[in-house]
């Protein structure tokens, strides 16, 4: 419990600190708010990851374009998976991310404030709406937009079947795929417990991206499966 101890410590006044610098920045529609939004969530992630004795690597970051929209598409299997990928992923980036974490005090409107997209995953007029949301981002940010296809954390760390709207998002808007794999995280702290694991190391793993231009909604599901072939391939690489 030494574990998250510190890490509460830290992490309870950092996500007040910057939350609470978020949303003043948001609610005087502050000009800093575009550079702060891209700055806070990196030193933010950071700071927890440093918290947690948790070490980051990244194999293959150089198919990340910071000048242009990707969707990046992952395994899910612990909530390190996203702040390893928040604090070391190249150039900007947008979650999507269930609805739920709205409600999180400071960290929920800091979130939105940041131009994160949430997604109601009972309600699938919402859903619509959270793909609209995301087509605007990549063709106004262009940043790399984040998505676990999973739709939750697997409990034993194997490679769920993937949900099918970040298919739809990249067809409809001809953004490529980036597979990707992380690595190590399960260990740090696995869904269902508390318990974190300091000293540990993160791999997250990009693959080679996947193009999209052309493909009619009708090629979703295969393009689904080839993307999850390929998370699943960068996986059995290992450690």
């Amino acid at each position: 419990m030494i574990g998250l101890l510190r890490m509460a410590i830290v992490a309870i006044p950092a996500t007040i600190w910057y939350g609470t610098e978020l949303m003043w920045l948001a609610w005087r529609k502050s000009p800093r708010l575009l550079r702060r939004r891209e700055e806070i969530p990196v030193v933010w992630s950071r700071i927890l990851l440093r918290a947690a004795g948790v070490k980051v690597v990244l194999e293959n970051a150089e198919v990340i374009d910071p000048d242009r929209a990707q969707i990046l598409v992952a395994n899910h299997v612990s909530w390190f998976d996203v702040i390893a990928i928040a604090g070391w992923v190249p150039g900007k980036f947008r979650f999507i991310a269930k609805k739920e974490l709205e409600k999180v005090p400071f960290f929920g409107p800091a979130w939105l404030a940041s131009g994160h997209i949430s997604i109601d995953r009972h309600d699938r007029a919402s859903a619509i709406e959270s793909l609209r949301v995301a087509r605007q981002r990549l063709e106004e940010d262009r940043p790399t937009v984040v998505v676990f296809p999973e739709g939750t954390r697997s409990v034993t760390g194997e490679l769920r079947p993937f949900k099918k709207g970040a298919f739809v998002l990249a067809i409809q808007t001809g953004v490529e795929l980036v597979p990707a794999a992380v690595l190590g995280s399960r260990e740090v702290m696995a869904k269902g417990s508390w318990k974190i694991r300091t000293g540990r190391t993160v791999v997250v793993r990009f693959g080679t991206p996947i193009p999209v231009e052309g493909l009619q909604l009708e090629a979703r599901s295969a393009l689904t499966e080839r993307a999850q072939a390929a998370v699943a391939e960068l996986l059995a690489q290992g450690m």
